[in-house]
């Protein structure tokens, strides 16, 4: 069977399984100003009009216990507003501010204000603003260096700009960008696999690469904000999706309309040396292509006659986009 994200603590089936009775929950009550339902990377409020607050929250999770063996939390910051408003643009909002929620066992002020510049900065590069947030010290709940972060993204959008994926059809292209990395999930796994037990291990420089360990897996969460709304802007962009846990194909399905499924070409790209370390220690390619993002972090969906404009757009930006795949 292999190493899977199961063995290692962690079940997507059960995180699925929550969520739809959250919806169930939700449901029994709605609230005639939501637009949409749960399920999607970010919800939406109608605030008056035509105007939408999208809105959505996230964390890093146990990338973290590789932040603090190491001791550089200075990454974590833009991991953390990376994994909001990737999520939060995915339907065309443009980001208008940003609230981190800090709980620890004792505050180390000098430790955590390299993670608070990084916060910062990732909100000038994601144009919004860092408004406030929360830190909780508490003791006998986390050891004195353990900690968790979480942050929470608003937004705004016109609802005729709305991206909600509702047009995507038969033949429609998929259209990646690279990730920088892991980004921010499956490190329950990736502890697991790479490891195991031996936090030393992260300052050795595996074979072929040119880098500690530590190094490759805290690369920041690339933020995609700019390119999102850049792709947005042309008017033929589809839907659009922040691959995160889940991968690539349960990551774009929540995009898609009921009964369409899509096809991913897993040859059209080179996934990075990071994740063939992982599945060199035993983790099945479809667990793999399960739990990681395989090298693409963030996809556009797309009609075949409007491939070429799209792609010449985010080309302009700086982007490699990559066609890895289409709906069927």
């Amino acid at each position: 069977m292999g190493l899977t994200y199961d063995a290692s603590g962690v079940s997507i089936d059960r995180g699925n399984l929550f969520v739809q009775r959250i919806k169930a929950i939700t449901g029994l009550n709605p609230n005639p100003n939501v637009v949409g339902g749960i399920g999607s990377f970010s919800g939406c409020y109608r605030l008056e009009g035509e105007t939408l607050l999208a809105a959505c929250c996230d964390g890093v999770g146990t990338k973290i216990e590789i932040a603090r063996a190491c001791g550089h939390l200075e990454f974590l910051g833009q991991d953390l507003v990376a994994m909001s408003v990737n999520d939060l643009v995915t339907c065309g909002a443009r980001p208008l501010f940003f609230l981190d929620y800090i709980a620890c066992g004792r505050l180390d002020v000098e430790r955590f204000e390299p993670l608070l510049k990084s916060i910062q900065s990732a909100c000038v590069e994601s144009g919004c603003a860092l408004l406030g947030g929360e830190t909780a010290e508490m003791p006998g709940v986390y050891p004195p260096d353990g900690f968790d972060l979480a942050g929470f993204a608003v937004g705004v959008i016109h609802e005729s700009a709305l991206i909600d994926g509702k047009s995507i059809q038969s033949g429609d292209l998929i259209v990646g960008l690279a990730s920088s990395g892991l980004h921010s999930n499956g490190f329950s796994l990736v502890r697991k696999a790479l490891l195991e037990g031996e936090e030393a291990r992260l300052f050795s420089t595996p074979e072929g690469c040119d880098e500690p360990l530590w190094k490759m897996l805290l690369a920041p969460t690339r933020l995609y904000v700019k390119s999102a709304l850049h792709g947005a802007a042309t008017g033929v962009v589809k839907g659009m999706a922040h691959i995160t846990g889940g991968g690539l194909e349960e990551n774009i399905s929540r995009v898609l309309p009921e009964g369409r499924k899509l096809r991913i070409d897993y040859g059209s790209w080179s996934p990075g040396k990071i994740f063939s370390l992982i599945q060199e220690k035993g983790v099945p390619e479809e667990e793999m292509r399960r739990v990681f993002n395989l090298g693409i972090g963030y996809v556009f969906l797309v009609s075949a006659e409007d491939l070429e404009h799209l792609v010449a757009s985010l080309e302009e930006i700086g982007e490699v986009p990559l066609l890895i795949g289409e709906i069927e």
